[in-house]
């Protein structure tokens, strides 16, 4: 039997392109959209029923949250206890989700319980009660997990770096905090449910074993409701920062600091998105980023650090993120800015971007799977107003990005002072 050799790396295709089934798509008969992706063995499905409800709706954080979770806390016909009950019964499973500009809910099903789950959920969107009880539940279990994430660094820095970002009263900031869950009432979360859900704009996407029978059921239950236009939206535009002084909060009993950097960035629409990635990858976007070997495997000074580009509809920003032993926090940032400075000042090898290039393109056709993954692609570029070629053509445009195209966006974008500092713990 022949040893491999371990020290010899396999072979590896070359990835050049990306193929997903397409997105097929209707109007309703009450004018709303209704999005498929038809693939895959299973017999299985997720329906999603997405609205215009998240953060940059809600008058406090996590109203929307809550509201969304109410849903399923009862209904004029049935309890809370009931709807779960009813769900087991079927082997289907709900999720609700509130994000920055949208909130869905969600239900995974086999294909042929399909009919029975979708009155429930029609139900749910249409005559919640949103029950005293169980909202004061739901407020304070919210509460408890609350207190105890803001004993931690790592959530205290994502909420701050958020806040200096974007500014404290901006959406995309938005953090919860006790206060403000206490000012949450019940006639809170009535308004938004009926601002923002109840017979309000949706659209729906379907995924997995998508038929004519799935795609009449939807319309059946969902196609004939009246819907009403809500009002604007209440956001405000997102606003350059003049100001980026560090920010420090000195817990003197605590072992670890957090670190974050952060700046605004843009949408997934700009010229610049796509070199912004790569430089992204290379910095500290994967196990082999530059950040991970001088940080990590030269130094020793953390198990991880990390760096990631995150877009919304409106905006976007870049952070970069690590926990570190207090002693060694100012070593840690200064580490970080040496290798910023670096993509500044020389291009990045042929061989490096290469594997980066490569490693992007592996991941971007690995998370494209299922066909729950592939609608999730499909929803970030449909709803945020993106080239509907942004799939099929993501690998060219990697591929495209030069080393001169990446220095460009570090100097362009990492200048000296360009990013806010944030350390929870101490230096």
């Amino acid at each position: 039997m022949e040893t491999l050799n371990r020290s010899i790396a396999p072979e590896f295709k070359k990835v050049e392109e990306v193929r997903v089934p397409a997105i097929s798509s209707l109007t309703l008969p009450n004018g709303q959209p209704l999005y498929w992706i038809n693939a895959g063995q299973q017999p299985v499905i997720r329906l999603e029923i997405i609205f215009d409800a998240g953060a940059w709706y809600e008058p406090l954080p996590g109203v929307s949250n809550l509201t969304l979770k109410m849903l399923a806390e009862g209904t004029r016909a049935r309890s809370s206890a009931e709807i779960s009950e009813y769900l087991d019964r079927y082997g289907a499973f709900l999720e609700q989700h509130s994000g920055t500009d949208r909130a869905s809910l969600t239900i995974y099903s086999l294909a042929k319980h399909l009919g029975a789950i979708l009155p429930l959920v029609q139900e749910m969107l249409t005559d919640s009660i949103i029950p005293e009880k169980e909202l004061n539940n739901q407020k304070n279990i919210t509460l408890q997990n609350l207190r105890v994430n803001l004993e931690k660094n790592n959530y205290v820095a994502g909420q701050l770096i958020r806040e200096k970002v974007f500014g404290k009263s901006h959406p995309y900031s938005h953090s919860q905090k006790p206060e403000t869950l206490e000012a949450i009432h019940r006639e809170t979360i009535e308004t938004l449910y009926d601002h923002r859900i109840r017979n309000r704009p949706f659209r729906i996407v379907l995924a997995g074993h998508v038929t004519e029978v799935e795609l009449a059921l939807v319309e059946r239950y969902f196609g004939h409701q009246p819907v009403e236009i809500p009002l604007s939206s209440d956001g405000t535009a997102v606003q350059p920062l003049s100001e980026t002084e560090p920010v420090l909060v000195d817990k003197k009993d605590s072992l670890q600091s957090s670190i974050r950097l952060g700046r605004q960035l843009f949408t997934r629409t700009h010229p610049d998105y796509f070199p912004m990635l790569v430089l992204n990858e290379v910095l500290g976007g994967y196990f082999g980023s530059r950040l991970m070997k001088n940080i990590r495997e030269e130094k020793g000074l953390t198990y991880g650090i990390w760096s990631n580009v995150s877009t919304f509809p409106r905006a976007g920003y870049l952070i970069i993120g690590t926990d570190v032993k207090r002693e060694f926090t100012q070593l840690t940032l200064d580490e970080t800015w040496k290798e910023i400075r670096l993509l500044r000042d020389q291009p990045v090898p042929a061989g490096e971007l290469q594997t980066v290039k490569n490693y992007m393109a592996g991941s971007y056709v690995g998370s494209l799977n299922t066909p729950f993954e592939i609608a999730d692609r499909y929803k970030s570029i449909l709803f945020d107003g993106v080239s509907t070629d942004f799939i099929s053509s993501y690998i060219e445009r990697i591929r495209a990005v030069t080393a001169d195209h990446v220095q460009e966006m570090a100097n362009r974008y990492l200048t000296d002072g360009s990013l806010i500092e944030v350390v929870v713990g101490g230096k």
